[in-house]
């Protein structure tokens, strides 16, 4: 793959990168591309601020990952941030992308043609401890980007934030508080925090603290003596002790009685525990990730949870949204509880699809995984509305149980022909899959069945449009 150099390089793709609010400029740049024989694709990334080192470290991650193999690549300098520039600099110095660096001189910049418009960049620093250092930083970012993207399933904008924001939390060592309702995922969260953190070679040890008793909760976190209670036998090392350098997940933390709060806060403001029936103090070194699905706050105010604790556990707070608020990543779930269960080629039919996407699934994704796991028992190769749960079924039936402005996103509705006329009482996410469907296959007529230019007459990038031809048999 090459851009366009002085006199000797001709190219024949090139990949515009741009802000999505700046897509109008960037989709006119690849028009003028094309008409230079260039297949120009505009990859649109997640960028709230151009400027920010991380958010485009993780933006860039993933366009790195496709670029193909076998194709030279050379890259411009001389567009986007200077922020953007630095990286394209370390990426290419430290080895992690192999590319040319080019800068360009516009002609407008200079009175008469330059000589050189289109000059090679090359710095000859990758002896400076400097640059080892710092591709040893950027071979750890690439890591935690990575390790983050693989523990969260979903694409929707909500999740998209939420790996965001859990990226830098991993980078720190401060307390974090997990917010969600029950079954969104919050210990799901708890893992993804540790594995893409410091701490990820030591422990990660989780525990619900609504499951025991108050006195049996304080020797399970802090451990015991012989002799502390009847039935203790022997020293037992508590989980505090057992994730010493690593990470302790206490789930619900809200259901924890007061007099385990008080003990909790003095080991985090002490870094130390003591057994129960002990004496000396044991030092501890534990990050402490806390969840909860009960407003705090609330229960701060009405003195059932401590203030202190409140503020020493929320040094950053992660809210996992519900399901309902991103039914976009419904398909993406499914795939998931189907593949845990070895049964990828089991198929929901239209029914079912519009069935799931009506339903407010109030147990979230705990719910659904457990819903998918009940077609495995029952179904053989296809799921129809049929074999959905009760409930499921009632709410398909009658009005849609989702309020408007929950996020939903139409589910994919296979075998709906882009000649068939939808009636106005079909399902809206099955008459968007029609018209989506039809300008598809109008694009792909218009360009000779290449992928690129379709993408362009549709407003979309390619590998978007290579997943819609995927859900609608067209690949």
């Amino acid at each position: 793959m090459r851009l366009i150099t002085a006199g000797s390089t001709t190219y024949d793709a090139a990949i515009v990168l741009t802000p999505r609010r700046s897509r109008a400029g960037a989709h006119a740049l690849a028009h003028d591309l094309g008409y230079s024989g260039i297949e120009a694709e505009v990859v649109p990334l997640e960028l709230p601020d151009p400027s920010d080192h991380a958010a485009l470290f993780a933006a860039l991650g993933p366009v790195i990952e496709a670029l193909p193999d076998d194709r030279p690549l050379d890259i411009v300098l001389s567009a986007g941030t200077p922020q953007a520039q630095t990286l394209w600099v370390i990426l290419v110095c430290a080895g992690l992308l192999d590319a040319r660096m080019l800068q360009v001189i516009p002609p407008r910049f200079v009175p008469d043609l330059h000589p050189e418009p289109v000059r090679e960049v090359r710095l000859d620093i990758d002896g400076f401890p400097e640059i080892r250092a710092l591709r040893e930083e950027v071979v750890r970012l690439r890591a935690r980007v990575s390790t983050v993207t693989a523990n969260l399933v979903g694409d929707t904008e909500a999740m998209r934030r939420l790996a965001r924001r859990l990226a830098r939390v991993a980078a720190s060592d401060v307390p974090v508080l997990v917010l969600g309702e029950t079954g969104t995922g919050k210990e799901r969260v708890a893992r993804a925090i540790h594995a893409a953190g410091p701490r990820r070679d030591a422990p990660f040890v989780a525990e619900n603290c609504g499951a025991f008793a108050e006195g049996v909760l304080q020797s399970e976190l802090f451990g015991h003596e012989p002799g502390a209670f009847t039935g203790a036998i022997g020293r037992r090392r508590g989980l505090f002790e057992q994730a010493d350098g690593g990470t302790l997940f206490l789930d619900e933390v809200g259901e924890m009685p007061l007099s385990v709060q008080v003990r909790l806060l003095r080991t985090l403001q002490e870094g130390t525990i003591r057994r129960v029936g002990g004496e000396g103090p044991v030092r501890v070194d534990v990050r402490i990730i806390a969840a909860t699905h009960r407003d705090l706050r609330a229960m701060v105010a009405a003195d059932a949870f401590r203030e202190d604790l409140y503020y020493r556990l929320r040094g950053a707070i992660l809210e996992v949204p519900a399901l309902r608020d991103r039914l976009g990543d419904l398909e993406a779930l499914v795939r998931l509880g189907l593949r845990q269960s070895d049964r990828e080629g089991l198929r929901p039919t239209r029914r079912a699809w519009a069935a799931l996407h009506r339903w407010h699934w109030p147990g979230n994704v705990r719910e659904l995984l457990a819903e998918v796991r009940r077609w495995t028992v029952f179904c053989d190769d296809v799921v129809d509305l049929e074999d959905l749960a009760p409930e499921i079924r009632r709410a398909a039936a009658g009005s849609p149980a989702n309020a408007p402005g929950t996020g939903r996103e139409p589910g994919p509705a296979e075998g709906v022909s882009p000649d068939t006329p939808l009636p106005e009482t079909r399902p809206l996410a099955e008459q968007v899959a029609a018209v989506e469907h039809r300008a598809i296959v109008a694009a792909l007529a218009a360009s000779d069945g290449r992928i690129a230019p379709a993408a362009r007459r549709l407003g979309i990038d390619r590998n978007t449009l290579k997943r819609k031809m995927t859900r609608f048999g067209l690949r």
